[in-house]
């Protein structure tokens, strides 16, 4: 019980290897209601990666003259390395760029299928287990997707940067149920919300618009069912309880912050322009610093804001270590804007243009039925 830090019941688990406790009669009829509006509508918001009446991956794009992402919003164009490349290779590294982000963001939806499927092996309530295999199948379409996007701009996706790999992999294979949940539905869910209204707001590809747009319109419930169990469990913690999931996200979202995305990673790209990592982070340091790093949290779609906002309005940040995240945040400002994160009106909207389709294609059906 003190391991898991479970306080409500559609939150209970067992270890990942005790089947035997699935078997136990008693448990087919203590189902919680809590998820049931979540799985309830994923029918709404159902869609499927290859067919074009949801998305069409063959929109001309010319990625060798156009750049996805505005060249403004590359920080690598903001340093040094600009002046040792011409037009044409600003927009090809401005492409590479967007290439390994999002790769990441592929390999961010593979570590929410496992984790969402490891879930399924411990939640002993049968609703909680079915919304966590809900989501595993929603997970799986966003890997295909994100395949399919990246197949059709570049081919194949480049490597799992190292800093999300093992957040990942810690995340999947913890026996800790709170790490899965807080890490997973609220840390990788709430940087994914950010970047996808990033590219949404941003992104000249309307294949990369329309894709995060779909995405989103699953993640905000994946991201619901986090503050879901924060509701139910931060306020009943002990002082011990709390201390433990506050320090260990505080320093989850520190390693995060200066690592998520370093010149490191990336290396695999400069070598293509001759570029040695390492003087192209000392020449990024060079134009972007702290205070830089602080003006870019300002904007309401950093992925960094709607985290700390996230975790501030879940209550798992206290006074004891809400300092650490003001140093680069008005948290005053952040809890007076409310809970509401940049991506939820995005998927609001795509919910309904999906109500629209599915009931297009639910009198297309019926029809083709009645006339069998």
């Amino acid at each position: 019980m003190a391991q898991q830090i479970t306080y409500d019941k559609a939150y209970d688990a067992v270890a990942p290897g005790d089947f035997p406790a699935m078997l136990q009669v008693p448990r087919y009829g203590r189902r919680s209601d809590a998820f049931d509006g979540i799985i309830s509508a994923t029918h709404d918001h159902f869609w499927d990666p290859l067919d074009v009446a949801y998305i069409d991956y063959d929109l001309p794009f010319d990625i060798a003259r156009q750049p996805i992402m505005p060249l403004d919003n590359i920080l690598e164009l903001k340093s040094a390395v600009a002046d040792k490349l011409d037009e044409g290779q600003k927009i090809a590294l401005a492409n590479d760029v967007t290439h390994w982000s999002i790769s990441n963001l592929l390999h961010g939806e593979q570590g929410a299928l496992s984790l969402s499927a490891s879930l399924c092996h411990v939640l002993v309530d049968p609703g909680a287990q079915e919304y966590a295999a809900n989501q595993a199948r929603e997970e799986a379409r966003h890997v295909t997707g994100f395949t399919r996007y990246i197949a059709k701009r570049w081919g194949a996706p480049l490597p799992v940067g190292q800093t999300i790999a093992t957040v990942l992999s810690d995340l999947v294979s913890t026996p800790e149920v709170y790490k899965k949940i807080v890490g997973m539905q609220m840390l990788i869910e709430g940087i994914a919300m950010g970047a996808f209204a990033t590219f949404n707001a941003k992104t000249n590809d309307p294949v990369l618009r329309r894709l995060v747009q779909l995405v989103m319109s699953d993640e905000a419930f994946h991201h619901r069912f986090g503050r879901l169990w924060a509701a139910k469990t931060i306020k009943h913690l002990s002082e011990e309880e709390h201390r433990k999931v506050e320090d260990w996200t505080a320093q989850t979202f520190q390693m995060l912050l200066f690592n998520l995305i370093n010149a490191e990673q990336k290396q695999v790209i400069y070598t293509k322009y001759g570029l040695h990592w390492e003087w192209v982070r000392d020449s990024m340091k060079e134009v972007f610093g702290d205070e830089d790093r602080r003006a870019q949290l300002k904007d309401s779609t950093n992925i960094f804001r709607v985290l700390i906002k996230t975790l501030l309005h879940a209550g798992i940040i206290t006074k004891r270590t809400a300092p650490l995240y003001a140093v680069w945040v008005d948290m005053k400002e952040l809890e007076a804007e409310g809970d509401g994160i940049p991506g939820d009106i995005v998927a609001d909207e795509m919910l309904v243009t999906l109500r629209e389709i599915n009931a297009r294609r639910r009198r297309i059906g019926s029809k083709d039925v009645a006339a069998a």
